[in-house]
């Protein structure tokens, strides 16, 4: 065993915004233009049922918005920096990963063609994956994973672009690994598709 392990090999790192692999920039959104009340995570986690769940359906309708015009994207941009806010906190993040709100990231991830909505929508999907430790048996991971793998796939050349949606994929594989670790066996919607490893592996030995 002193051979086969180090100890660095038991340290786990978060894969986003982790400064040793790429500095981001700090997030900031405006409460003036967010068109719901940007409540502190102490408010959020003391809320009534009722209350909470229509907040939560605020934050969908503004998320699942058409962008038509340049005000609507960008109120959509502001809202995905304030979630950035939340989610990095572990009840908050178990209760949004197992809400409606998570299907609808992963429908802007296909859906949207704005890109710097695109890539913060990831980077919230990536942050729920890092912060949450409860994974519901519903919660549609698998369709995450393939549509993260596509967008790589289909913008392999683009560094920028694999900078944005790699980190989100890595940190939902090791979500579903803890898991299965733990004894929580994977459940169909949490199948991780063999293309994921393919255009992993690419990426490794590719650049």
């Amino acid at each position: 065993k002193e051979l086969i392990y180090t100890e660095s090999d038991l340290i786990v790192t978060p894969i986003i915004d982790n400064p040793k692999i790429m500095k981001q920039v700090p997030v900031r959104f405006d409460p003036k233009t967010l068109h719901i009340p940007a409540y502190s995570v102490e408010k959020l986690s003391s809320m009534k049922e009722v209350d909470w769940n229509s907040f939560l359906k605020r934050v969908c309708s503004l998320l699942d918005s058409s962008e038509k015009n340049t005000g609507i994207a960008r109120s959509k941009l502001n809202l995905l920096y304030y979630l950035c806010t939340l989610v990095v906190h572990k009840e908050i993040a178990n209760r949004l990963i197992s809400s409606q709100m998570f299907p609808i990231l992963i429908q802007q991830l296909r859906a949207t063609a704005n890109w710097d909505i695109r890539a913060n929508v990831a980077r919230v999907v990536g942050l729920l994956a890092l912060h949450t430790s409860e994974l519901g048996e519903n919660v549609p991971v698998s369709e995450a994973i393939t549509l993260l793998t596509e967008l790589i796939r289909e913008n392999f050349r683009n560094s920028k672009l694999k900078q944005c949606f790699l980190p989100a994929l890595g940190e939902l594989l090791y979500l579903i690994a803890s898991k299965e670790e733990k004894g929580e066996h994977p459940r169909e919607c949490w199948a991780v598709p063999s293309a994921a490893y393919t255009v992993l592996m690419r990426c490794l030995r590719e650049g």
